[in-house]
């Protein structure tokens, strides 16, 4: 079982954290620990661009069965 704990933000922070939960699918509690676990291995990994960052934590968080097999493209000779 997960725990959470309450915290005080900006509302601005907040509104925004609300408008792109509803956007990528996410609650805003969700959406607020999508975003400190981008800061957080941005911090970590400084030589990496922050999309790139995203994008992996996003394909990792994806169910496994879900993804697209890889397909090696034949060569032609």
């Amino acid at each position: 079982m997960t725990s959470s704990t309450s915290i005080r933000i900006d509302q601005t922070l907040y509104d925004q954290a609300r408008a792109e939960a509803a956007a990528e699918h996410r609650t805003i509690a969700g959406q607020v620990e999508y975003w400190a676990k981008v800061g957080r291995a941005a911090l970590d990994n400084p030589d990496l661009p922050v999309s790139f960052i995203a994008e992996s934590l996003t394909s990792m968080a994806e169910p496994r069965g879900e993804a697209t097999a890889f397909l090696a493209r034949s060569r032609r000779v």
